[in-house]
């Protein structure tokens, strides 16, 4: 199998139009036409990750946090650390993909792996995305309805929520008259024409729209097909920003902290004081979700977990809800399960034997002194 194989199976899951607009995500180094030796999860790559990466005979590592976020003004190996990895990777002939903002914005991704960690159920994101969809109307002969929604579907048009091809068929009477230069597939040129047509419409995130219309183009039988693009203003179901749910049962704000810190597998949480009710209802955000503070208050939430919390967004947290930063390592980290359960299904349903690992250390940077 080739390694852009198992990117294409990755971004249909997390795809790179859905991340944040100044991200960088997709192949950092290396080259997707290389086969599949084995695959490496970390959440960053640093020198040591990168040594395991290499012993377990890795070819492609999957990172989170992209190895290049910020433009490279030079690669300086004699003075850079990330200069000195990217040389490495390039001689050992390796590949580096970074799947960031897109994951943790997709159904399935980063806040929903740490709303399951914290046995939430009930998951939803917390704020949908929206005004990233468009609804795309054909009209097309009866006989080959069929054919063109297939091949809109097959390019990714038409999901909704846990349901795929999703569309509409109408059937209508279309007219049109030829000029002496036009080919038509149906009646004569500089004839009027009247045929009975359907109206095929369909919804498509934003990424995906130049993918369908030239597949419906490839395979519509009329010259000049004829179609609509609207933008919709529709709350995107398959992504958006943290995510919501319920605990099994109510916990005091002590027990919740308790609870967080052994589900997270860590002992340092900071935290501003809630209303003092139980938890029961809690939003999450993995990483840096500090932003959505009232989006959480405003969804009804007793405790909202996220990370990089500042001072005064403490404050404007105080006694409206219990507000907690668990670490922005500690809230990511276990979404590379996630991802090796994924890509060990996808090689198995494929055949494939390569073998998946995820790195056994850490790379959090944040280190605490206890006195």
């Amino acid at each position: 199998m080739f390694i852009n194989n198992l990117i294409k199976y990755i971004e249909e899951w997390a795809p790179p139009g859905a991340s944040w607009e100044n991200d960088n995500p997709g192949i950092q180094v290396g080259s997707g036409d290389n086969h599949i030796k084995n695959v490496f999860l970390t959440l960053d790559l640093n020198e040591k990750s990168l040594e395991q990466a290499i012993l377990k005979k890795c070819n492609f590592i999957f990172t989170h946090h992209p190895l290049i976020f910020k433009p490279l003004k030079n690669i300086n190996t004699g003075k850079d650390h990330k200069a000195k990895l990217i040389e490495k990777i390039i001689k050992n002939d390796l590949t580096v993909y970074s799947a960031h903002t897109n994951l943790d914005f997709t159904k399935g991704g980063v806040s929903f792996v740490l709303a399951e960690k914290l046995n939430l159920k009930n998951i939803n994101f917390l704020v949908n995305e929206e005004s990233n969809q468009y609804k795309v109307v054909v009209y097309v002969p009866e006989d080959f309805s069929g054919k063109v929604a297939s091949a809109m579907f097959q390019a990714g048009s038409g999901k909704i929520g846990e349901y795929e091809k999703c569309g509409n068929f109408y059937k209508g009477i279309g007219t049109f008259e030829g000029s002496e230069f036009s080919n038509p597939a149906v009646g004569k040129k500089q004839k009027f024409e009247t045929v009975t047509e359907i109206r095929f419409e369909v919804v498509v995130n934003k990424w995906n729209l130049d993918k369908v219309i030239n597949a419906m183009k490839s395979v519509h039988p009329y010259e000049e097909p004829a179609y609509d693009i609207y933008p919709l203003k529709n709350k995107n179901t398959n992504f958006g920003a943290g995510a919501i749910g319920e605990l099994n049962s109510p916990l005091s704000q002590n027990e919740f902290l308790d609870f967080i810190c052994n589900s997270l597998k860590t002992k340092n949480l900071r935290f501003s004081k809630g209303t003092g009710k139980k938890i029961n209802k809690v939003a999450v955000c993995g990483g840096s979700g500090s932003d959505m503070l009232y989006n959480a208050v405003a969804a009804g939430a007793d405790a909202f977990v996220t990370a990089d919390v500042k001072y005064h967004s403490f404050q404007d947290g105080e006694n409206k809800i219990l507000f907690v930063d668990a670490g922005h390592y500690e809230t990511e980290v276990h979404s590379l399960d996630a991802v090796k359960t994924k890509i060990e299904k996808y090689f198995i349903s494929n055949k494939v034997k390569s073998k998946v690992y995820k790195y056994s250390g850490t790379t959090n940077p944040v280190k605490f002194f206890n006195k």
